[in-house]
């Protein structure tokens, strides 16, 4: 077994690799110098399954979702600044 520590981003790069770019573990595991079994217990740890992600994923949403309401909300509190301006300028 290897004493060797790589870094959670080598990892993450690596799991990419497998995951968004269809590369084969296999050839993956050769490029990079590790394991198959490190680089399936990678997987397991930081892919798309993995809980982290899940967690992360769901976090990515909500933040999407509150921006595009924070834009809505501003919109239409512009439109209500420029209503109540003009209807302060209207003579009585």
């Amino acid at each position: 077994m290897s004493d060797k520590r790589y870094p959670d981003e080598f990892k993450i790069e690596a799991v990419r690799q497998i995951v968004e770019r269809g590369h084969k573990v296999a050839d993956v595991a050769s490029r990079l110098g590790v394991s198959t079994h490190s680089l399936y217990a990678w997987k397991k740890q930081f892919g798309p399954d993995a809980p982290e992600h899940q967690a992360k994923a769901a976090e990515q949403a909500e933040i999407k979702r509150l921006k595009k309401e924070l834009k809505r909300v501003t919109e239409e509190r512009d439109i209500l600044k420029k209503a109540a301006a003009y209807f302060a300028n209207q003579p009585k």
